[in-house]
């Protein structure tokens, strides 16, 4: 494998969006053990894996730039990818639940979710 050397102060930038990044990561994962509903818990790390995703895809984007010194296109589409599916999942766990809730019978004393947000029930 050809090791290629990279300026210390590049070095730098790179290592700390990478522990940027996965430390946003890891912030997601406690969001998503210490929040108490599903509604609230599946925003967290939602937000954590984009925002840590994009840190270290500009890390890995950087170091393989400078390395190689070409144009490095497989990052941004990855973070492309990344970025669509992530919060398309995140709707439709989140319609999957409402759906659930609506239909199942509601406890008594508890609230039934609302069938429109315009004109709640």
């Amino acid at each position: 494998m050809n090791t290629a050397s990279i300026p210390e102060w590049l070095a730098l930038i790179i290592a700390v969006l990478a522990v940027a990044g996965a430390g946003l990561s890891l912030l997601g994962v406690f969001g998503l053990v210490r929040l108490k509903s599903f509604y609230d818990r599946v925003h967290a790390p939602t937000l954590g894996a984009t925002l840590g995703m994009a840190l270290i895809l500009l890390a890995s984007w950087l170091y393989f730039g400078a390395a190689q010194g070409r144009w490095l296109p497989r990052e941004v589409l990855i973070a492309v990818f990344l970025t669509v599916t992530t919060p398309v999942m995140l709707i439709l766990l989140a319609r999957a639940a409402v759906f659930r809730d609506r239909t199942e019978s509601s406890e008594p004393g508890e609230k039934p979710v609302p069938r429109d947000v315009d004109n709640p029930a």
